[in-house]
C-alpha cells in the first residue's frame, strides 16, 4: 500500500497519477479541511482518507510513502516512518521512475523560476514539446507525458529532502543565501539541502559568482562577474550596456531585452548555458531570451502612471531578493519608493536596511513586520500603511517621476493567502 501525505497541489497530482495506474493508495492530511478537499471528492480520489492530528496506525501495511514537500522531516508521521524503516520519497523521485525524456534540474535561493521558464521557452523556440513544472506550479505528476520531448525542472530544498535518486541531464544550483531558517536547524543544513542536487546529475553547471558551490566538480560553468575560459556562453558589459557571446561569437545586447537588472543577466547566461547541454540552438536560444518578458511577480513592470513606473515584485520574500530588486531599478531610476513588510524570515536584513536608507527616497512599511523593520532603517522617509492601497497611496507622494517598486522581503500570510495574491492586490490597485 501507498500513502501519500498532504493533500495540496502535490498530493492531488500523486493521487490522480495513482487512480490512473490503478495503484492502490490512502491519503492523509493533518488538517480537518484541505482547501483541496473538494477537488479530491469530486475527483473519486478521496475514497481512503485519513484527516487530522497524525496517528502512527497510518503506517500499518504502508510499504511506501509519497510526502508532500510541505511536510517537514521533523513532523511525527514522518519520524514513525523512518523508525519502521518506510521508504519515503517525494514526487520529485517518483516523477523520476517514469519519466523517458531528459530532465533538466534548477534550484537556487533566488531566480529559479525566471530560468526554469526561460529554459522552457527555450525548448519550445527550439520546436521541442518542453514541460515546464516542479515548483514553479505544474506538479511533475501532472506534466509527465509520453509526448514530452524536455522537462525542465524547479527543484526546492524541501522537495530535495525527500529525493533519494534521480536522473538528471543537467542540473544547477544559481545560488544560495539564507531562507527557510524556520525549517532547517542551520543554514549549513538548508546548503546541503540544495547541493544534494549535484549528485543526480549527468552534467553539474555551477555559478562562478557563488562561492557556496565553488568546490563542486562541474562540467559547465558561467559567470557574470567571474569566468572561466570554459564558459561555453559569457558577457562583457560597457557602459551600462552588456553584451552575450557564445565563445568568440556576439550573440545579443541587454538593449534588445526586454528585462532588466543583473540578476537577470546572470538568469540569462544559466539558462544558455542549460539549453546547450539539452542540445538547443543559439538562434532559438537568443529569440526566447529576447522575447521573454519575466515571471508574474517578479520585478514585473506592471504600469506607468503619470510618469511614474510600477514594479511587482512580491515574490521577493527574502532579505537577498529585495536586495536584488533595488539595486536592479536603481540603475535605472534616480528616484525610488519601496513598498515592504509581511511576516519577517529568520534572517539578517541589516544590509538591505542600509541599502534602502541609501537607494530609496521612501519606503512605505506593511504587515507583521512594519513596526520592527522601521525602528531598523535610517537615512530616508519611513512609513507605516495598514493596507496595499494606503501603501500605495502614501508611495505616490514622494516620487514625481521614477518608480515605485512592492518588493516585501517577507513571507505574505498575515495579509494574503501566498505572494500571488499580495501581487494581484498590487496590480488591481493600479488598474
Amino acid at each position: 500500500m501507498k500513502l501519500i501525505l498532504g493533500m495540496g497541489l502535490t498530493g492531488l497530482s500523486v493521487a490522480r497519477f495513482f487512480k490512473n495506474q490503478q495503484v492502490n493508495y490512502q491519503i492523509a492530511d493533518s488538517r480537518q479541511s484541505p482547501p483541496l478537499l473538494d477537488t479530491f471528492i469530486a475527483e473519486g480520489l478521496a475514497e481512503d482518507c485519513q484527516l487530522g492530528s497524525w496517528r502512527e496506525s497510518l503506517l500499518e501495511g504502508v510499504e511506501e510513502i509519497i510526502v508532500s514537500p510541505g511536510i517537514a522531516m521533523s513532523e511525527e508521521i514522518v519520524i514513525w516512518a523512518k523508525a519502521k524503516d518506510i521508504s519515503l520519497i517525494g514526487d520529485i523521485e517518483l516523477f523520476s521512475r517514469y519519466a523517458d525524456a531528459p530532465i533538466i534540474g534548477i534550484s537556487g535561493s533566488n531566480g529559479k523560476s525566471t530560468v526554469t521558464q526561460l529554459v522552457g521557452e527555450m525548448g519550445i523556440a527550439a520546436g521541442k514539446n518542453a514541460a515546464i513544472c516542479g515548483n514553479i506550479g505544474t506538479p511533475v505528476m501532472d506534466a509527465l507525458n509520453d509526448d514530452v520531448d524536455l522537462y525542465i525542472v524547479e527543484l526546492s530544498s524541501y522537495q530535495l529532502d525527500y529525493t533519494n535518486s534521480l536522473d538528471l541531464l543537467a542540473g544547477l544550483v544559481l545560488n544560495i543565501t539564507p531562507d527557510h531558517l524556520d525549517r532547517y536547524l542551520s543554514f549549513e543544513a538548508y546548503i546541503a539541502s540544495k547541493i544534494s542536487l549535484y549528485q543526480y546529475c549527468q552534467n553539474k553547471v555551477i555559478n562562478l559568482d557563488e562561492s557556496v558551490t565553488s568546490g563542486i566538480v562541474w562540467d559547465c560553468c558561467f559567470g557574470l562577474e567571474a569566468h572561466n575560459q570554459k564558459c561555453e556562453f559569457r558577457v562583457e558589459t560597457d557602459q551600462g550596456i552588456t553584451t552575450f557571446f557564445n565563445r568568440s561569437d556576439t550573440l545579443f545586447s541587454s538593449e534588445s531585452l526586454k528585462i532588466v537588472g543583473k540578476h537577470n543577466m546572470s538568469n540569462i547566461l544559466a539558462a544558455l548555458t542549460l539549453g546547450y547541454l539539452a542540445g538547443l540552438s543559439n538562434k532559438a536560444m537568443v529569440q526566447a531570451a529576447i522575447d521573454f518578458k519575466g515571471l508574474p511577480h517578479r520585478l514585473e513592470w506592471v504600469v506607468n502612471i503619470d510618469g511614474v513606473d510600477f514594479f511587482n515584485d512580491s515574490k521577493s520574500t527574502n532579505a537577498n531578493s529585495t536586495i536584488t530588486a533595488i539595486n536592479a531599478l536603481s540603475e535605472h531610476y534616480s528616484s525610488l519608493v519601496l513598498i515592504a513588510g509581511g511576516i519577517a524570515k529568520k534572517e539578517d536584513y541589516s544590509v538591505m536596511f542600509e541599502l534602502i536608507g541609501d537607494k530609496a527616497e521612501a519606503v512605505v512599511l506593511i504587515g507583521e513586520a512594519a513596526e520592527s523593520f522601521a525602528s531598523s532603517i535610517t537615512n530616508c522617509v519611513v512609513e507605516i500603511a495598514q493596507s496595499m492601497e494606503q501603501a500605495l497611496s502614501i508611495a505616490k507622494c514622494y516620487t514625481a517621476n521614477g518608480a515605485i517598486l512592492l518588493s516585501p522581503a517577507c513571507a505574505s500570510f498575515d495579509m494574503y493567502e501566498d505572494f500571488n495574491a499580495r501581487g494581484e492586490d498590487f496590480k488591481r490597485l493600479l488598474a
